[in-house]
């Protein structure tokens, strides 16, 4: 990739022989579809690309999961114009109604680079560039899973579409450098697919606010994430259980939609824990959602340590959320950077079981002095992982121009 970018007008040679120049931002225009309404990558991207100044950015944002509604979203950003937003309703039954996103709309406007943040997105986006309709493509990862749907035809058809997206599109995003490998392995990718690089999870830290040793007096601990077995809310909250049976006073916060919410809340009841425990479902503004985890003094991420589970090649979001409020995480030995985070970022890593999160939670509780040290920790570590630190470097080996 390197020496692509020793040519006098500074373009690159795609796998498939095409020659592109590079992409500046500022002017630009730029298509940005994902599927789910969780603040993530895709947002942070089409936000970085409005603020550096682009001419004109269409955000779609799919519906993920069969819980929600089946609005497809279409916001148009134009410089100087408020945002323009649309909603079209259609059946919501994944992941067979997922085949109807790409037209959906049908029409999209001619762009300077398409990104496309799931591998029927960028299938789309390839579509359009075939038209002459797009100039660039990028497939944006956000996760990976071997044997996504089990086995059958849908996990079949699932690898030879992302596949299909490694190889033709113009650069290739993952998380992690453990997905990015695994995917290129999975698939046997080489120097003639897509040039792949990693921009991991950030936040936007001049606006995240932080937790404070002021607020041990009256501590609460955060959980935010999607209400799956895999995430280990059940874990958690027998966790809080156990801390109450000790006459250990911590509140906490459940922040989160997903299929297992009704039984959260009715785990809660049945422990007595409704004084204890708030369990606020899906908070759509993400400003809500920080201003909530940094009123904790702890943050937990119970991941269940399944071989099958995505969570061991990603790199949740969530995790940079409880970072830029300086809390202190434990977490078990599930996400790539588990380690990392223990090592330099004030985590620690503990056993998925809630005897071992109740210890965790009540030892650091118990320590002032390693708590603040581990806040701090938290804050430093997290410095790297600006968005706009990572959006205007990580781009360029893509050969975007962003004016960093």
């Amino acid at each position: 990739m390197k020496d692509s970018f020793d040519r006098p007008d500074g373009s690159i040679r795609t796998p498939d022989g095409r020659r592109t120049a590079p992409t500046r931002v500022r002017g630009g225009t730029f298509v940005v579809v994902a599927s789910g309404s969780a603040e993530g990558p895709s947002q942070a991207l089409r936000r970085f690309l409005v603020e550096r100044g682009a001419a004109r950015v269409i955000e779609v944002s799919h519906p993920l999961v069969a819980e929600v509604a089946g609005e497809h979203v279409v916001t148009d950003w134009r410089m100087g114009a408020p945002p323009q937003r649309t909603v079209r309703r259609r059946p919501n039954r994944p992941p067979l109604t997922y085949a109807f996103d790409p037209f959906t709309p049908i029409v999209l406007p001619r762009c300077d680079a398409f990104f496309g943040f799931n591998c029927l997105a960028t299938a789309q986006g390839l579509a359009l560039r075939s038209l002459r309709r797009a100039d660039k493509v990028v497939h944006w990862s956000v996760d990976f899973v071997p044997n996504r749907f089990g086995p059958g035809v849908a996990t079949r058809v699932y690898e030879w579409v992302d596949r299909l997206a490694c190889v033709r599109s113009d650069g290739r995003v993952d998380l992690s450098q453990v997905a990015l490998d695994a995917r290129s392995a999975a698939y046997r990718l080489d120097r003639r697919s897509a040039p792949g690089v990693v921009i991991p999870m950030g936040a936007w830290l001049d606006e995240s606010p932080h937790t404070g040793p002021e607020q041990l007096a009256r501590p609460r601990v955060a959980f935010l994430g999607h209400l799956v077995e895999r995430m280990g809310v059940g874990t958690f909250i027998d966790a809080m259980s156990l801390l109450r049976e000790r006459g250990i006073a911590v509140e906490a916060d459940i922040i989160g939609g997903g299929p297992l919410l009704d039984d959260v809340r009715r785990q809660v009841d049945r422990l007595g824990l409704a004084e204890a425990v708030t369990v606020h479902g899906f908070v759509a503004d993400f400003a809500d959602v920080q201003r909530i985890v940094a009123g904790a003094v702890i943050a937990v991420a119970p991941y269940e340590p399944d071989p099958d589970s995505f969570s061991r090649f990603a790199d949740p979001g969530k995790l940079k959320a409880y970072l830029a409020a300086g809390l202190p995480i434990l977490l078990t030995d599930v996400p790539p950077n588990a380690a990392e985070l223990a090592a330099e970022g004030g985590a620690g890593i503990v056993a998925a079981s809630s005897q071992a999160f109740a210890d965790g939670i009540a030892g650091l509780l118990a320590a002032p002095t390693e708590w603040e040290a581990r806040h701090r920790a938290a804050l430093r570590y997290t410095q790297a992982f600006d968005w706009n630190v990572l959006l205007g470097s990580r781009l360029r080996p893509l050969n975007f121009e962003s004016d960093a």
